[in-house]
């Protein structure tokens, strides 16, 4: 039975990953810190976990989480993670990061996209990161793993396959993604732009240019392309609380055949337990949609041709805080210890949510 700690449990991600844990048949979850809720039962601050744990919040100690857990995953806000990781590192901890903090392996990126200099560059070459679908051999016995963003992971599943796919002759210069994110990808702190009367009832641009998640992308899919890729990317908010839909264009000088596209997506997810291919030729549910996901560690992917103009439109569905964050958390921990990969992951989706 590994023992593990949540860093900022009471968080949405935090309560996800207290959620998946505690019903983890290989896992003890011995540490859940909070700097609001120290000494509250986790089950006041998450409702639904009333019944299922009376494990409290506590404020972190980095000598007691060291004595009481082999995992750390933490969940703390970008800036944050880097600020208490390398004591955790250099004590030996397993350590799933789920902020930016060691995302991205050029520390040169972080003043660019994040706006701030990195105070442990050294640290990011040692860590993972982690899409178990596209890296699973890298992830198996690593000791420190980033998981990426919600955006990020959606957008990648989706158009990975068809960077591998060299015959497409895919424009790298050229990738536009538009994302649409629910509610809780904002966190559970409150402001005007998120509170209720100003959030419901939305489609909201508010991230039309420079969103930071391009970044995670583009590192990626470089590496998987073997070229320099651009991805231009605009963000909406979406009614909806949970789930994201990405709709990314591609377009390609080679021959734009359906056939052809499915097979990259066969070849690429064979054998994927989180991944499904979707597009279907009847039902309402023809193409990936976030509804189809809720509450699940699944990624749905599909796609579309659009022979005339040589477009490829490739769609991703995720639950921006399972699979987008505390799913693939611990699909990446199962791997880190030797576990089965869907173990504490392997439920369906909710429907009608």
């Amino acid at each position: 039975m590994v023992r593990v700690g949540v860093l900022a449990g009471s968080g949405y991600i935090g309560g996800e990953l207290l959620r998946l844990l505690l019903q983890h048949p290989e896992a003890e979850v011995a540490y859940a810190t909070s700097r609001r809720y120290a000494g509250e039962y986790v089950f006041r601050v998450h409702p639904n976990l009333r019944g299922v744990t009376d494990l409290k919040f506590v404020s972190f100690d980095p000598s007691k989480l060291v004595a009481s857990a082999d995992v750390v995953f933490a969940a703390l806000p970008h800036g944050e993670s880097a600020k208490v990781i390398p004591q955790l590192a250099d004590a030996g901890l397993r350590i799933v990061d789920l902020s930016a903090d060691f995302r991205l392996g050029d520390s040169a990126q972080y003043p660019v996209w994040y706006g701030y200099e990195h105070p442990r560059p050294d640290l990011l070459e040692k860590f993972v990161l982690s899409i178990p679908e596209l890296n699973r051999e890298e992830v198996k016995g690593a000791r420190l793993v980033a998981s990426p963003g919600c955006t990020a992971i959606t957008t990648i599943l989706a158009l990975a396959p068809l960077l591998r796919t060299k015959s497409l002759g895919v424009d790298t210069e050229h990738i536009v993604v538009d994302a649409k994110v629910g509610s809780s990808g904002s966190g559970g702190k409150p402001s005007l732009a998120t509170h209720f009367s100003e959030r419901f009832n939305v489609v909201r641009p508010y991230k039309p240019a420079g969103h930071r998640h391009a970044a995670e992308i583009e590192q990626v899919l470089s590496a998987i392309a073997g070229v320099r890729i651009k991805v231009s990317m605009s963000a909406h908010g979406v009614n909806i609380v949970r789930g994201i839909l990405t709709t990314s264009h591609l377009f390609a000088s080679g021959r734009v055949n359906t056939i052809d596209i499915w097979k990259a997506y066969r070849e690429a997810y064979s054998g994927c337990r989180f991944v499904r291919i979707v597009k279907d030729k009847h039902g309402p549910f023809r193409l990936p949609d976030p509804k189809l996901v809720i509450g699940s560690n699944f990624c749905d992917v599909g796609f579309e041709t659009e022979e005339r103009t040589g477009r490829i439109v490739a769609l991703g569905a995720t639950d921006n805080l399972i699979k987008g964050a505390a799913g693939n958390a611990v699909q990446s921990m199962n791997l880190m210890l030797g576990l089965d990969e869907a173990s504490g992951l392997a439920m369906a989706s909710l429907h009608p949510v």
